[in-house]
């Protein structure tokens, strides 16, 4: 008994409680006063004034990327959008695009009147190169690649056939900023690289995004697409001579970012590093303890690849039926964590035969098989190692409850 003759109860450590992989990390204060500005002078649109922050961001963000220009706007899908408008492909051209994907990107070349040709994608989530060089062939007008939730496919391969036939590329790397491939970032290697600034990705602006290249054309093209109406154009340097060929010649489709929302964007490219950092060395902590699994299997990166992810993907392998794959994810949200398996999930936006708005359903039954197995954590940069151990150890139980290895 203490020293004081009263009986205390024996200490039980915390329990760790399920992790929210919801919310993102809060906005910087830095954003505070260039919003509270904002608001005060009701200056939100970006062409209102020179050194605008819709202006300051594209500056900034071009010299993260190391590249000539950048073009911010209203979502990645715009920048996909604009970007296969830049290249002026005829009505119907056919564009090569993963299956693996979210349902914005085929929808993006629906839009620009062009036809989504999707090819195959293994069980590493990236693209079977033997079925995108069979697609490859000429009646392909340009290729999309999306690398979808940060997994890259092989861009040597990739760029080499697509060089050879002068098909032009645009990455959509809306999961992918602050991903290295032989030392390029990723969304540099293409003519174009879109990403997004939507709240489930690296940087967090509610929804936005922006689109980079080093094609003055293309550029000048998107720019004035974008918005840039009347003479706006002289508000983004350089470009002159390209902007006067086209003022007037294009049609407008109005997908501008807004001064808001470059407000909250741009004391986050600060944070780029930092959070890519932690996210790596997150979504590694839990793949190795996932990988002690005889059920799941986490895929490794290519050799090229330096990985910036900010979610986890994985396989179910064996032989798991769909009742035991759902009967997982019910187990490990009972256990609080949240997964989907794509193909399993009741209309998913990333599942290829729910898009129904494509003029045909192709048959494609390597992705299918993946798509069925193959499931989603988000990880966000900002969890701790016991919530990081928490997440792999409901997966680890979840599994182990379903098929006992």
């Amino acid at each position: 008994m203490p020293a004081d003759g009263h009986l205390r109860a024996p200490h039980v450590a915390t329990p760790i409680q399920a992790p929210n992989v919801y919310d993102a990390e809060p906005i910087p204060e830095a954003a505070r006063a260039e919003i509270d500005r904002l608001l005060a002078s009701g200056d939100l649109f970006r062409y209102t004034n020179e050194g605008a922050p819709v202006a300051l961001l594209e500056e900034e963000f071009a010299a993260l990327m190391g590249v000539r220009y950048a073009l911010a706007v209203a979502s990645c899908s715009a920048a996909l959008f604009l970007s296969l408008k830049a290249l002026d492909l005829p009505r119907g051209a056919r564009v090569l695009v993963p299956a693996f994907t979210f349902a914005a990107v085929p929808s993006a070349i629906v839009h620009a009147d062009c036809v989504p040709v999707l090819v195959e994608v293994a069980d590493n989530f990236r693209v079977d190169m033997a079925d995108f060089e069979a697609k490859l062939d000429g009646t392909i007008a340009a290729v999309m690649i999306s690398h979808m939730r940060g997994h890259t496919s092989d861009m040597e391969a990739i760029m080499a056939l697509c060089d050879a036939r002068a098909i032009p590329v645009i990455e959509d790397a809306a999961h992918s900023l602050g991903t290295l491939w032989n030392g390029r970032k990723i969304g540099t290697i293409g003519k174009i690289g879109c990403f997004s600034f939507q709240s489930y990705k690296l940087i967090n602006a509610g929804e936005g995004g922006i689109l980079v290249t080093d094609d003055p054309e293309l550029a000048a093209r998107a720019i004035i697409m974008s918005g840039a109406y009347e003479h706006n154009w002289k508000k983004h340097p350089g470009l002159q001579n390209s902007f006067q060929h086209w003022q007037n010649k294009l049609p407008l489709y109005n997908t501008r970012m807004q001064n808001l929302s470059a407000a909250v964007i741009r004391p986050q490219l600060a944070e780029v590093d930092r959070r890519v950092r932690d996210g790596r060395a997150n979504h590694d902590h839990v793949a190795a303890r996932l990988n002690t699994s005889s059920q799941l299997h986490v895929p490794s990166a290519l050799a090229p690849e330096t990985r910036a992810p900010d979610s986890l993907q994985f396989n179910l392998i064996g032989d798991w039926t769909d009742p035991q794959a759902i009967a997982f994810q019910d187990a490990a949200k009972r256990r609080g964590v949240s997964v989907q398996v794509f193909g399993l999930s009741k209309d998913n936006a990333r599942a290829f035969w729910n898009w129904q708005f494509l003029p045909d359903q192709p048959d494609l039954p390597q992705t299918r098989a993946m798509l069925m197995r193959a499931c989603d954590v988000r990880l966000p940069a900002r969890l701790t190692r016991p919530e990081l151990d928490f997440i792999a150890e409901a997966l680890l139980a979840a599994a182990a409850e379903i098929i006992p290895a």
